[in-house]
């Protein structure tokens, strides 16, 4: 169930023209994915701004790029909500749009206890036949889905893996002890994705793929082959653009990459601001660095 997701899988923006979803600009987006090596798509998750996306626009975003991607890549679709009900109807949503498989974040705001979360989860997983990726991001949820839970969890047949970006480098090698062997714990931040492959991880939920698939993609399948001095020599040339993507509230800055590639618009919706002039130049440089721009 869970072999096809691993190595390295762009969280997808949304690109917006005018105010609404750029239809031509996503279809061109997913289509470099997929020549560029990435190994999945992962729309309407945090950096496709899923929070000021309509609930057409949700739906409408996951059809199309199930549709664009034509099985040629595996489509984790985002199904998260701090509301269960919510999360269940987007779970199957994507389900019957076609999705290989759908991310659910930890519930924000209500600040559930552990069994509340577990809760949550089941209720899902009881809901649809799709292999379900957990997504625990304490800096923005401000719940933390604790080893524990995540053991528990990983006993229910259609719970596959996990997005981890807690950036703690110490929770791959502690869930790894206490889950099925073919449970997939996924890497939800670029910065330490080498570190996190090293210690038992099998790929990374990227921002950064959004710019750069080919490299991410290549540092990801050197990790998986063991050969982390081919992965360090990607993450030199890397880094700089990690740092960059997060130098203002995401995903500002990664449009303003893609913008600068020509990919897209330096579109992005209140409230996030766009990348400032300074954030730009940084971004600038880091691209230059790892070779992206002249």
């Amino acid at each position: 169930m869970s072999a096809e997701f691993r190595g390295s899988m762009p969280a997808l923006v949304t690109p917006f023209a005018d105010g609404g979803v750029d239809w031509t600009a996503l279809e061109s987006l997913v289509e470099r994915q997929i020549a560029e090596g990435s190994h999945g798509l992962v729309p309407v998750g945090t950096t496709g701004e899923s929070s000021t996306l309509s609930h057409e626009e949700h739906e409408q975003v996951v059809e199309a790029v199930v549709k664009i991607s034509k099985g040629r890549a595996p489509v984790i679709a985002g199904a998260g909500s701090n509301n269960t009900i919510e999360s269940i109807r987007l779970a199957k949503f994507a389900e019957n749009a076609g999705a290989d498989a759908v991310l659910t974040v930890a519930p924000y705001y209500n600040r559930p206890s552990q069994e509340g979360m577990y809760a949550h989860f089941k209720a899902i997983h009881d809901a649809i036949g799709l292999p379900i990726i957990l997504y625990n991001v304490p800096a923005r949820t401000s719940s933390d889905l604790s080893v524990d839970t995540v053991a528990r969890l990983a006993e229910l047949p259609r719970i596959a893996g996990i997005k981890d970006a807690s950036t703690d480098l110490a929770r791959p090698s502690q869930t790894r002890l206490r889950v099925k062997e073919d449970f997939v714990q996924l890497s939800g931040e670029d910065g330490t994705a080498l570190a996190f492959n090293a210690a038992g991880g099998r790929g990374c939920i990227s921002v950064t793929a959004n710019v750069a698939p080919r490299l991410c993609s290549e540092l990801q399948e050197a990790t998986l082959a063991g050969n982390f001095e081919k992965g360090r020599q990607l993450q030199d040339r890397l880094m700089p653009l990690h740092d960059a993507l997060f130098a203002e509230p995401s995903p500002a800055p990664v449009k303003a990459a893609l913008a600068l590639l020509g990919l897209c618009k330096n579109e992005v919706r209140s409230p996030i601001a766009p990348a400032t002039a300074n954030c730009e130049q940084q971004l600038r440089k880091a691209l230059i660095h790892a070779g992206l721009l002249n």
